[in-house]
């Protein structure tokens, strides 16, 4: 993959709770999804997808950063304090995800997707 987790920090705390992700090579993040699981009985990630946020297309640089926050707030572009380009995005949720000693975060790549309005 193109984009790889680096860390999640401050796990629990609501106002500072962020995944950071950082470009192996060029890329668009619009073709990945961030999910919260657990892990099985077997230390596999287990398929309960609680939580996922899905990236709109934006293409990023190689060596660029990427931060999701689960709070809410305004997606931009900044720079980190060494001076590297950050990506920074919000999940918009009204709690913590990563809040338990068993969570997983999962990076998907999704470039392939389809959907079908469900009617009654």
């Amino acid at each position: 993959m193109k984009l790889k987790i680096v860390s999640v920090h401050n796990r629990g705390d609501f106002d500072k709770e962020h995944v950071l992700l950082k470009a192996v090579e060029d890329c668009d993040v619009g073709h990945y999804m961030l999910a919260d699981s657990t892990y099985t009985e077997d230390g596999e990630p287990s398929n309960k997808l609680r939580h996922t946020y899905w990236f709109q297309n934006n293409g990023i640089s190689k060596d660029d950063y990427v931060s999701v926050w689960t709070k809410s707030g305004t997606d931009k572009k900044g720079e980190m304090k060494d001076g590297s380009p950050i990506h920074r995005y919000f999940w918009n949720l009204k709690k913590a995800v990563w809040n338990d000693d068993g969570d997983c975060a999962v990076l998907i790549h999704t470039p392939d997707w389809q959907h079908f309005k469900v009617e009654s």
